[in-house]
């Protein structure tokens, strides 16, 4: 009989492996998303000279080894960036398992970072978030809430704060376009999407909020916590992308330039609807102090101001996950509010 020890050894190498091909199918998300093509036909491919890439030389890590980080056909570099997405979800999966073991809530937190792993690199490379990806990925996130509840436990206070902060930006947010036209008129251009989803899925979230917080319908205490936890999402969701909303607004009228992108009041919107509204608001503030120093490299070396910001709110939502806790714990000691 093996010893526990080494059965857990074990397990952990079978799950970094398994996080190594996840890496992989996350590398054909980040290629092919942007491009709007399908991320399962064709079959993986050279970038280069769209040869058919054999199984043999798609393992992960130990292909691009192997093979001395050119294809076999074309002999052309390939991106050093497949190897390290590959190495990243394996290691992050490891270390998501060693730290929560295997429980329910594993699954939605693998989703959540996998999603991040895909938007920051995409934004690295074409400064766009897809909406595959953020809003997806928000969606996936309210549905694992109301699956498994544990994702959110906010007391009576935290709800009311969730939900009152939700509706104030709400109506910031309306104030604010009313008068974007007078300050930013030039930003404004004839957008070919339709807004009436976002605009449904509001409002419906809203009354939501205030039916489930309110217990207008008197739910027994086991389904009650379901509706908590769809709550909780939703004010997460709407504080998150309502908050980067808000602060774009701001920057446009403030800079009269486009200050934000609508891929990161999404990506936002995502990490609210996963981690609730409290780690969503701190996400965003530990985002703004880490990208301080890309954000200077990138002016001094291109006098641009604008840099994708998606990686530092992947970091961010990352850093809360874990440890939103002590550290909002430590900002309120600050002020006397604890």
């Amino acid at each position: 009989m093996m010893e526990p020890w080494l059965v857990n050894q074990f397990v952990g190498f079978c799950v970094f492996i398994f996080g190594t091909i996840i890496g992989s199918f996350l590398n054909v998300c980040i290629v092919r998303l942007p491009r709007e093509k399908s991320v399962v036909f064709p079959g993986s491919q050279c970038v280069h000279c769209r040869n058919k890439i054999a199984w043999y030389d798609n393992i992960p890590l130990l292909s691009f080894i192997f093979l001395g980080g050119r294809c076999r056909h074309c002999h052309k570099k390939i991106s050093r960036r497949y190897f390290v997405v590959e190495l990243i979800t394996g290691l992050i999966f490891l270390g998501f398992y060693s730290y929560f073991g295997f429980q329910m809530i594993l699954l939605p937190y693998l989703v959540f970072v996998c999603g991040l792993i895909v938007a920051t690199f995409v934004d690295i490379e074409h400064r766009i978030i897809p909406d595959e990806v953020s809003v997806g990925g928000m969606r996936a996130g309210i549905i694992f809430s109301v699956l498994i509840p544990r994702l959110h436990d906010p007391g009576q206070e935290e709800r009311f704060w969730g939900a009152l902060i939700a509706v104030v930006l709400f109506f910031v947010c309306l104030g604010l376009r009313l008068i974007y036209p007078f300050f930013c008129k030039h930003l404004m251009i004839e957008e070919s999407g339709d807004d009436r989803p976002a605009q449904i899925f509001i409002l419906l979230s809203l009354i939501l909020i205030g039916v489930i917080n309110s217990n207008l319908f008197r739910l027994p205490d086991y389904w009650l916590k379901y509706a908590i936890a769809l709550s909780a999402s939703l004010s997460g969701s709407l504080v998150g992308g309502g908050a980067v909303y808000v602060m774009g607004l701001l920057g446009d009228i403030a800079f009269k330039k486009e200050s934000m992108g609508g891929g990161d009041v999404k990506l936002m919107a995502m990490v609210g609807a996963f981690l609730g509204w409290e780690p969503a608001l701190l996400t965003f503030f530990i985002a703004v102090f880490l990208g301080l120093i890309p954000g200077i490299i990138v002016k001094i070396r291109t006098k641009e101001s604008a840099f994708p910001f998606g990686p530092s709110l992947a970091l961010g939502a990352v850093i809360s996950l874990f440890w939103s806790g002590p550290i909002i714990h430590w900002i309120m000691s600050g002020y006397g509010l604890y």
